[in-house]
């Protein structure tokens, strides 16, 4: 197929997204440790602007997880590419669950590690709005279930201060400079040409559950990517591998 309906092959599917442990792996990662935690990407399938793909949270969500499970011996799991992005749905190419059914999923999924005997799970979330999962959370810790929701706010802030980023956590709401840096570290052959003059401020989005991403931005785009680096990129990934210390002492002990 050629003309216009052609996809070019720097844009092409992104391979290595997918863990390659087999069940031994599982079984001797597992022997070595007194408790089991997996760790499991949740993005998202929705529109970043004109530059950066589909995916990209689901590519922000699993180099966070990948750089955690070269850190710690914790069981990797593949992503959720899909969860709740209704606020995004102006925009083509966007795809949504319900809460109710990503909280299912997530429920599942937790379910079924424990019968496997893996009894701790991290959620590692790449898109802000999926408010479930900290009620998916919550829940899971009332019932006596070990589960946590990382990064908190408070790990992205130690993170942007590391990395030199520029954008405060308020204007870089989406597709800006920290998202683009990591991908400018992780995948720079998957962003477009536009990110270095598409920046754009929109600090005060108090009605945006309401009224959506579009009464905000034309773009799709909040933040200020021009000033996106590969090397903040990757100072960003390992502060949060750094924070996921006190997540991972916290999940392994005792109490």
């Amino acid at each position: 197929m050629g003309g216009s309906h052609e996809r070019s092959a720097a844009y092409g599917p992104v391979h290595g997204l997918l863990p390659a442990d087999t069940t031994e792996d599982v079984r001797m990662r597992g022997a070595g440790v007194s408790q089991q935690i997996a760790v499991l990407p949740v993005g998202s399938f929705e529109q970043h602007g004109p530059y950066l793909p589909l995916a990209t949270d689901t590519l922000v969500a699993c180099a966070v997880a990948r750089e955690i499970a070269d850190a710690y011996p914790v069981h990797l799991l593949p992503p959720v590419p899909i969860s709740c992005s209704h606020e995004h749905a102006a925009w083509p190419g966007t795809v949504s669950l319900s809460a109710v059914t990503l909280h299912a999923v997530i429920r599942d999924i937790a379910d079924s590690l424990r019968r496997s005997g893996v009894d701790t799970l991290v959620l590692v979330n790449g898109h802000g709005g999926n408010y479930v999962l900290g009620n998916a959370v919550q829940e899971a810790s009332a019932r006596g279930e070990r589960m946590a929701l990382y990064p908190a706010p408070e790990d992205w802030e130690t993170a942007r201060e590391r990395a030199d980023v520029a954008t405060s956590l308020l204007t870089d709401m989406h597709a800006g400079e920290i998202e683009a840096s990591i991908l400018l570290h992780t995948h720079p052959e998957l962003l477009r040409p536009g990110y270095e003059t598409s920046d754009h401020v929109a600090d005060d989005r108090r009605h945006l559950l309401t009224l959506g991403m579009s009464a905000y931005t034309d773009s799709g785009v909040i933040g200020r990517p021009s000033l996106a680096s590969a090397e903040k990129g990757k100072q960003l990934l390992a502060s949060l591998v750094d924070s996921f210390g006190t997540y991972f002492s916290l999940l392994t002990s005792d109490a």
